[in-house]
């Protein structure tokens, strides 16, 4: 661990050295592909200089121990410091093996977010709502920019589906533990005897795929137009403004119908067009890292669920690690730190003891 330490110190000061050179400045796309890697590495290179700041301290401590037999009071402060010091590098070291742990190519970009209705008929159309909500609400606590691509609304303003993207920093790599199957425990608003019903509604969570990506053929694209529904005043029903792409070789369809403009719908489509066929080429070649992108128990797949919301006790429970919180209005709210810092450090608990991701 640190031989690759004290070779990503010398890079680091290498890419220091680089950033000040006026030729590289000028280079905007050099400049930025530097400075982003600059920005990755500078947590751990950090982190390495506490590590050696504290093992020199503990080395002055233990040459003072070994020098001063006679003076109680000297030893006595060199005997703290020595443990003081040891139990600092055990939680440093801890730290650094997490750093270095292989990241998550996608983590730093934007997403895409599927959710939809599943057993439950209009009460999980409901739900799929209350979700949306919530992740709307949680990008806003961390200032990332959210927007509706697409949305199949009901009679009691659920949603069948609705599918958003969210943009900004690292939003992938706090969202990516939200994808598998989410039920909630609930007396629905139609229910007279006031039973509690269970439904359930599914999450996707897309990384944004980059142009260079993913190479679609026009050839290979069925573009439909049609009027959107639902909300918009009169606008929805007069223009074909919405899209539906269906990719011919796969059968992917994708739909649009957000946007007032033809084409600022068609971009969007495409969009989410091109994450879906990147997931699907990613699971094809990798099964582990889809495994590992759903965080889901068991075989992975979406008829488990990995999340509870019971309103009576106002409770949510994640399945995967076992957490549970009585403060649900909270989180539906968006308050959702406290249980993705729980999976994120579980995740990396699972992969620093070398098992299977969670």
């Amino acid at each position: 661990m640190f031989s690759r330490l004290e070779s990503i110190e010398k890079h680091f000061d290498g890419i220091n050295k680089d950033l000040c050179d006026p030729n590289i400045i000028s280079d905007q796309d050099t400049y930025k592909k530097l400075m982003k890697e600059f920005k990755s590495i500078t947590p751990i290179v950090e982190k390495y200089k506490e590590y050696k700041k504290t093992e020199n301290d503990l080395k002055e401590a233990k040459d003072i121990l070994s020098e001063s037999s006679g003076d109680k009071e000297l030893r006595e402060m060199a005997e703290t410091e020595i443990e003081s010091s040891r139990g600092k590098l055990e939680v440093i070291s801890n730290d650094l093996k997490i750093l270095l742990l292989p990241k998550d190519p996608n983590d730093d970009r934007n997403v895409i977010i599927e959710v939809r209705g599943g057993a439950g008929g209009e009460e999980a159309a409901l739900f799929s709502g209350v979700l949306y909500r919530m992740y709307s609400m949680y990008a806003e606590t961390r200032k990332w920019k959210s927007e509706i691509l697409n949305f199949n609304e009901t009679g009691l303003g659920g949603y069948k589906e609705i599918s958003f993207m969210i943009s900004g920093e690292g939003a992938y790599s706090r969202l990516k533990f939200e994808s598998g199957v989410h039920r909630v425990q609930r007396v629905p608003e139609t229910e007279a005897q006031g039973r509690v019903h269970t439904s359930t509604v599914t999450v996707a969570v897309l990384p944004e795929a980059d142009d260079v990506e993913i190479d679609i053929n026009p050839a290979d694209l069925q573009i439909d137009t049609f009027r959107a529904s639902g909300a918009g005043g009169q606008h929805v029903n007069k223009t074909e403004s919405a899209i539906r792409i269906t990719h011919l070789p796969t059968g992917v369809v994708v739909e649009c119908q957000d946007e007032r403009s033809q084409y600022k719908n068609k971009d969007k489509a495409m969009k989410v067009l091109k994450s879906r066929l990147l997931e699907a080429e990613r699971e094809k070649q990798n099964s582990a890292l889809a495994q590992e992108r759903r965080l889901q128990v068991g075989t992975g797949d979406r008829s488990e669920r990995i999340r509870t919301y019971n309103y009576s006790q106002s409770r949510m429970t994640d399945h995967r690690i076992g957490l549970t919180l009585y403060k649900l209005d909270s989180i539906l709210n968006g308050d959702l730190d406290e249980v993705i810092d729980a999976l994120i450090t579980a995740d990396r608990a699972e992969k620093l003891s070398g098992g299977k991701n969670l």
